[in-house]
């Protein structure tokens, strides 16, 4: 009597057996139909669920006993939640997990790679089936970690040959000369170059550089700001680099979000765009082509890219065999009015 006056207190936890008692069944009928309900008659199962839902029971999904030892819980891992660039991505991963009947624990890295390898570790302890990280760039320690678990792993948001395990993503470099290489063609020399220091920010910014380099007659001037990108950033890094070079005749930022921000301030200041100063982005997020003026831009399909990588984690995890572990969805130049 004392054990389900507690009970009744909720100061413990309902079991197997008190869904087993509530539903009028075994123990052992109450676990085929929670484990493998395909062995179980549909209307014992739904007996079974009701009697879940009226104790609160909570099952065990990585219970030694599981048919298929999975916990059908893939983590994701991504550097920020705050930031606009990653939320189709993650709602395609979300989405498409779940069709597969996985359930997605989304988690917030940050850019510190040691920060990383921490909330790893700390995941690897709750059994999921697969992981997803954002980019490529990870401790040391965080590699060894995931290949001795054994673990599928999907790579997102950047292009490497030598992936911990699959990866699907873009060349950030190729997206910097791009951008580059378009302005130039537009005729503009004097460049100002509005960045944040996250590490495929600073790979894009590096292939600017290298072509802008490589051209007689352009300079540049770069201003850094921090994280995450925001339209005031951008205004305030827009405000910076005028202040330095009064004369630029063009603008790349790391992101629409900073692009924004950057043509807001130069039309504060009564400078136009593009007449006087083109100002680029890059991501196409859902504003850039409805601003005033609209934001030429490097479009990825970040909706893809979630599908991508949720599909191949989950067809590796039941077995199936990959063609290509690492794909390459490219991007593309969305030229409108601000460049």
């Amino acid at each position: 009597m004392k054990s389900k006056k507690m009970k009744s207190e909720g100061t413990v936890a309902p079991t197997l057996e008190d869904v087993a008692r509530e539903a009028g069944l075994s123990p052992m009928t109450v676990s085929r139909a929670l484990n493998n309900p395909k062995i179980v008659r549909p209307m014992t199962v739904a007996r079974v669920m009701l009697a879940v839902e009226k104790t609160g029971y909570i099952p065990n999904m990585l219970a030694g006993g599981l048919a298929s030892r999975r916990s059908k819980l893939i983590a994701v891992v991504v550097p920020q939640i705050n930031n606009n660039m990653f939320v189709d991505t993650i709602q395609a991963i979300s989405d498409t997990l779940a069709q597969r009947g996985y359930h997605m624990l989304l988690c917030v890295g940050g850019y510190d790679s040691d920060g990383e390898a921490a909330l790893v570790a700390t995941l690897l302890s709750r059994k999921p089936d697969g992981i997803v990280l954002t980019g490529i760039h990870h401790a040391p320690a965080l590699k060894k970690r995931l290949i001795n678990a054994a673990l599928p792993v999907v790579e997102i948001w950047d292009l490497t040959p030598t992936p911990i395990d699959m990866l699907v993503g873009f060349s950030h470099e190729k997206v910097g000369r791009l951008s580059a290489r378009y302005l130039l063609g537009k005729g503009y020399r004097r460049f100002g170059l509005l960045w944040t220091a996250d590490q495929r920010a600073l790979i894009r910014k590096q292939g600017v550089v290298d072509m802008l380099q490589s051209h007689v007659g352009c300079w540049f001037v770069e201003v850094k700001v921090g994280l995450p990108a925001t339209m005031r950033l951008g205004r305030d890094g827009m405000q910076a680099l005028l202040a330095r070079a009064p004369e630029l005749d063009a603008i790349i930022c790391s992101s629409d979000t900073l692009a924004q921000g950057a043509i807001l301030e130069a039309q504060s200041q009564g400078i136009s765009v593009p007449q006087q100063l083109a100002v680029m982005g890059f991501g196409d997020l859902d504003f850039a082509a409805c601003h005033l003026p609209s934001i030429t831009t490097v479009a990825i399909d970040r909706w893809r890219l979630g599908q991508e990588a949720a599909t191949m984690l989950a067809d590796k995890i039941e077995g199936m065999t990959l063609s290509e572990p690492l794909r390459d969805l490219g991007f593309w130049l969305c030229e409108r009015q601000s460049a």
